[in-house]
């Protein structure tokens, strides 16, 4: 693989004039902003291990700054890309910047939310800066989609970054975090400056690393039944699991024998339970029936 030319990277000024042909503004009905600055996209790149080996997929490549860099160390490079403008100028773009890889690039013109299959080989990481406004559905729905990724990295709101890294009891503890533990070990990664990006957020962002568990966890229920304990228990997260998880069950009763069944105490609230306890739980379903 031959070494990139130091400008083959987009800098500001790249961004604005692509932008500017393009006639595109970045909106905030999909959540966009570009990143600008050619340090923090190989850094991104640095703290998601992509391997030379690596097959990656990225989702809302926008104008190419983090797939340029993506393509500088992986063997492929997918990018879903759901903007009609944008799309049909990515591949010219790589095309200019890296000519000698252009041909290890593929783009999906597609909602993220839609796609069930990729071209070329299984990918092996997911990179991307996820739309602040669907980053959480987009990235449970591609770890569900493609068990092939093993590592995943992703830049989104600092707020969310908070809730999927975030561990039983805390107060930011939630589906999101429960859900994308079914799938992987979460943790933050970093963060990422507003500055670095045009026009830049009203908010901070932050990086989140997801390693996906070598083995799934053991459990007799699917996971529709389990992520359906979890949306219930949190709908009311105020409220004692035997509350919550009445309508679940079918009654308040139901819902404390299978509590009870778990081995989960049904005056505890969803914020105190692991992943595994929520399977449990699922599994336990028709204990108060």
């Amino acid at each position: 693989m031959s070494s990139p030319t130091p400008d083959s990277l987009l800098g500001p000024a790249d961004i604005r004039e692509l932008a500017a042909a393009l006639g595109v503004r970045p909106t905030k009905q999909r959540g966009q902003n570009f990143v600008i600055d050619a340090n923090t996209v190989r850094r991104i790149v640095r703290t998601a291990e992509v391997r030379p080996d690596d097959v990656v997929v990225e989702v809302g490549p926008g104008l190419g700054s983090l797939t340029l860099a993506l393509l500088e160390t992986a063997d492929r490079v997918t990018a879903v890309e759901i903007d009609d403008v944008l799309a049909a100028a990515l591949p010219a773009t790589i095309a200019a910047r890296m000519p000698d890889r252009a041909d290890r690039f593929a783009l999906v013109h597609s909602d993220a939310m839609h796609v069930t299959e990729l071209p070329g080989p299984a990918p092996t990481a997911l990179v991307a800066n996820l739309p602040y406004n669907v980053a959480v559905p987009v990235l449970l729905h591609m770890l569900d989609t493609f068990p092939s990724i093993e590592r995943t990295l992703v830049m989104v709101q600092s707020e969310v970054a908070d809730r999927l890294a975030a561990a039983p009891g805390n107060k930011v503890y939630g589906v999101p975090s429960v859900k994308a533990n079914w799938y992987a070990d979460v943790k933050r990664a970093g963060a990422i400056g507003r500055n670095v990006f045009w026009p830049a957020p009203n908010v901070d962002s932050g990086l989140v690393s997801l390693v996906r568990r070598p083995e799934p966890i053991k459990t007799t229920a699917s996971k529709a039944e389990v992520f359906a304990v979890v949306d219930a228990a949190f709908a009311q997260r105020r409220k004692t699991l035997r509350a919550a998880l009445a309508g679940w069950a079918g009654s308040a009763v139901a819902a404390e024998a299978a509590l009870v069944a778990a081995g989960v105490s049904p005056q505890a609230r969803g914020e105190s339970l692991t992943v595994e306890e929520f399977a449990r739980i699922a599994e336990h379903k028709e204990a108060g029936a």
